[in-house]
């Protein structure tokens, strides 16, 4: 029976074009026999994944089999879950914590017009090409967004735009010379004190702001925009009307790009994403729980953090996450701090605070991710999980705790979830170089919402005000769109839905006492106060 399916196996391998190595064959037969009754199926189903794989070569070794192995079999023991459990995927793989360490590094080539997966080092301390990169890699994101929207996109046969009411980009290099209006796309600069210029690859050209017509957003240093205007006889670009690029659907920018893992969750299949996606709509228990600002050293925090415990402890289903974002401490932990040791017994007490609910203890998982001003090696973006000498007295009370990096992700079955902790509203009402439109809202937080969404990019501050490590700016992108962003911020508590995606900060539990459940089954934000 093993040379029959030895034979089978090649013969179908062959088909779709692969040449199996002996290593290779060993790895898909054990894959197999684990379906003695569906051998068939299993075999289509391995093709199908290794489709989505972006492979170098024909040739399958196997490393490669080995990938789309374990991930098919990590699928199967998420589906096996039982589905009516309040605590589904949590303890299984439904739920996955992606580090921002881990997310796959994708780059785009223009002349391809595809992505292609960076697969060299990506040291910490990147070199000067490092820093280039990074902008010419969010330009190149947006760009290549921009070049599928109607409006911004060439007709064929040359007809005229004005026909289709099209705008074509032109290259800011082109402009010398040219009269009338244009549109150009160019990310804001100040090359020089005072001056501010629109740069795109290969040129940039001052701009004259002063009088322009703007959309929804804050448009500060760093922000790429598209720009509407004309050239004056002294080489500056007049403004008349300047925006972000618009968003693309979720779902378009997958169908462009299928097989491509921007999140960092692992590439699945259409049969799996059906399964995920029925038990996903059973899940109807499962509920998030998310606090940020937890000072561990004020009493007054503690006691009505205690209160928010007892609380879930008694509910019918208790919550399947826990969720506590930093700062954990109300005053930073810098060079200044010389309180480790008190912070390290105070993340003890809150172990024991925890280990006390038996029911949360038994059926939820807990979730820590640092603030910007949290124990670390520094505050460069993205930031490290909580150093394990401070966390261990914590892990002693509750050992599956998950310690993440800041942002981080979560994919919970199919849904796609960013959590990100960063007073950024302020930073960026501060670095704005124009006051806001009030045209469509006058809300701060959906003006931020509408910047890093349409600049598919969690903190598009200048490096000054914020640093990023270069080489892992893309741990920061927010493309394909996913579901929900969570931006705990020191701000008020709000929740808003742009364009479909669910946008919402949690406040601030230790100054305002605020805090937000959130049910992945049906996106329903409830925010919550003592």
């Amino acid at each position: 029976m093993s040379a029959v399916l030895k034979s089978k196996v090649q013969r179908k391998f062959k088909m779709r074009g692969y040449t199996i190595k002996l290593e290779a064959l060993a790895e898909i037969l054990s894959f197999v026999n684990r379906f003695p009754d569906a051998e068939d199926d299993a075999i289509d189903l391995l093709l199908d994944e290794l489709h989505h794989l972006s492979l170098k070569s024909s040739i399958l070794d196997k490393e490669a089999v080995n990938k789309v192995v374990t991930l098919l079999l990590e699928a199967e023991a998420a589906v096996e879950e039982n589905p009516n459990s309040a605590t589904l995927g949590v303890g299984g793989s439904a739920l996955r914590v992606i580090n921002a360490f881990d997310i796959p590094k994708f780059r785009y080539d223009p002349v391809k017009k595809i992505f292609y997966e960076h697969t060299g080092q990506n040291p910490i301390h990147g070199d000067a090409s490092a820093k280039a990169a990074l902008y010419r890699d969010r330009f190149l994101l947006l760009f290549q967004r921009l070049s599928r929207d109607p409006h911004f996109s060439r007709p064929n046969f040359g007809s005229d735009f004005s026909d289709y009411g099209s705008c074509e980009i032109s290259p800011i290099q082109s402009l010398v010379g040219q009269t009338g209006r244009r549109w150009i796309m160019g990310l804001i600069s100040q090359l020089e004190d005072g001056h501010f210029y629109l740069e795109d690859l290969n040129a940039a050209v001052e701009v004259d702001l002063s009088n322009a017509k703007i959309t929804t957003g804050f448009f500060s240093e760093n922000t790429i925009v598209l720009a509407e205007g004309e050239m004056l006889l002294d080489g500056v670009f007049q403004v008349k009307t300047c925006g972000f690029p618009p968003l693309e659907d979720r779902e378009k920018s997958f169908s462009y790009f299928s097989g491509v893992d921007f999140f960092g969750g692992c590439i699945l299949t259409k049969e799996e994403t059906l399964r995920l996606s029925e038990l996903e709509s059973r899940a109807v228990n499962d509920m998030f729980v998310i606090l940020s600002d937890i000072w561990l050293d004020n009493e007054e925090t503690m006691a009505n953090l205690e209160t928010v415990l007892d609380g879930y402890e008694n509910v019918d289903v208790v919550p399947s996450l826990f969720v506590f974002m930093g700062n954990f401490c109300s005053r930073p932990c810098n060079l200044s701090f010389n309180s480790f040791s008190s912070l390290r017994l105070q993340f003890g007490k809150l172990g024991q605070a925890i280990a006390t609910h038996q029911r949360l203890m038994e059926q939820s998982r807990f979730l820590f991710i640092p603030g910007p001003d949290d124990v670390g090696p520094s505050t460069v973006l993205p930031r490290c999980p909580l150093p394990k000498y401070i966390t261990e007295e914590l892990q002693k009370h509750i050992p599956n705790a998950i310690f993440s990096t800041n942002p981080c992700r979560i994919k919970f079955y199919t849904q796609e979830i960013v959590f990100f902790r960063q007073d950024l509203l302020y930073r960026m009402r501060r670095s704005c170089l124009m006051p806001p439109s009030t045209e469509e809202t006058s809300d701060p937080f959906e003006h931020l919402v509408a910047t890093i969404t349409h600049q598919s990019h969690l903190c598009p501050l200048p490096l000054s005000v914020q640093p990023i490590i270069w080489n892992y700016d893309h741990s920061l992108h927010l493309y394909p769109t996913p579901h929900t962003i969570v931006l705990g911020d020191r701000s008020e508590q709000k929740a808003f839905k742009y364009t479909g995606i669910t946008c919402f900060n949690p406040g601030s539990f230790s100054n305002d006492n605020t805090f937000v459940a959130y049910r992945p089954c049906t996106r329903e934000v409830e925010l919550s106060a003592l």
